[in-house]
């Protein structure tokens, strides 16, 4: 892991976002996120009709007086937020220079800085097949130097079988606080992803992919005859890489990669890629505004 997850400069800058989560509450239900400034926070969205059990006062007799009809407001409310960092330490993830973890610690870092600073709630998990190493959400700036120490020492990415299903599993029946889960991985899983996002969407938890690779995962540079090693269960192969060989891998690459974001479309998964050789700040203050996690 480097030494130096992020710098004071790159923090001043991270001071002005945050973690984009908004909701339509019923008027009249206080929603979880404090507003820093008294008054803010609640923003009015759309109206519907009055139903019994409604607040009277949130009727809009301005309405009623033109159409004769009940109506309350809805609002757009901030939530506080519990956020989950799942940060994949298996054995692939050990690839690349930059390598793909200590990248992903990277993410990890300026988004869970990123919700401290808001007051959220800011919990990590490091996993391969099942939760290596667990550090439980909590609120606050003090918890910042926590979580960093937490990054900072994540166990170095070990061989054997790793399985997000099963790491999953296992964290969804440990934890209590359900809210936004950043999964910082590769996604390359002997048994696939999809059952392990599946599991985190029907425990009620939102989840956010931040698909780390490296380059050479997408344009492999070898050349030749080469003996290539499976990063997470050692098993060898050898292989001659030349044209035909480079045209299947693309179009392996492409189903997988298509397949995915298909996946995280069709279960409402937000989805993000992040290839290591783009610039960090470039990813943070950039890519992760556009792909819809921070504001």
């Amino acid at each position: 892991m480097s030494t130096t997850l992020l710098d004071p400069q790159f923090l001043r800058k991270l001071d002005t976002l945050s973690l984009r989560s908004r909701r339509l509450v019923r008027a009249g239900l206080r929603g979880e996120r404090r507003s820093r400034t008294l008054g803010r926070g609640v923003e009015f969205a759309d109206y519907r009709s009055y139903q019994i059990g409604d607040d009277y006062r949130h009727i809009d007799w301005s309405i009623y007086s033109r159409l004769d009809r009940l109506f309350i407001k809805l609002f757009s409310e901030e939530e506080d937020i519990n956020v989950h960092l799942f940060v994949d330490t298996s054995g692939s993830m050990a690839w690349g220079s930059p390598r793909k973890l200590d990248y992903a610690a990277r993410i990890a870092a300026a988004v869970g800085y990123i919700g401290l600073v808001n007051l959220d709630r800011v919990g990590a998990v490091a996993f391969a097949t099942r939760v290596e190493r667990l550090l439980p959400p909590q609120r606050g700036r003090g918890h910042i130097f926590r979580l960093f120490e937490f990054l900072h020492g994540l166990p170095t990415p070990a061989e054997g079988r790793s399985s997000l299903r099963e790491a999953m599993w296992e964290y969804v029946h440990k934890t209590k606080r359900r809210g936004l889960l950043l999964i910082i991985s590769d996604l390359l899983y002997p048994d696939g992803y999809e059952e392990g996002l599946k599991l985190a969407r029907y425990h009620h938890f939102d989840p956010f992919v931040i698909h780390v690779l490296s380059d050479d995962e997408l344009v492999p540079a070898v050349r030749g005859d080469a003996r290539l090693v499976d990063a997470e269960t050692q098993q060898a192969m050898e292989v001659s890489v030349d044209g035909p060989a480079l045209e299947a891998y693309a179009r392996a690459r492409d189903a997988f990669l298509s397949g995915l974001e298909e996946f995280c479309l069709r279960h409402q998964i937000d989805y993000v890629r992040a290839t290591t050789t783009v610039p960090f700040e470039d990813l943070i203050l950039r890519y992760l505004r556009l792909g819809g996690l921070l504001q």
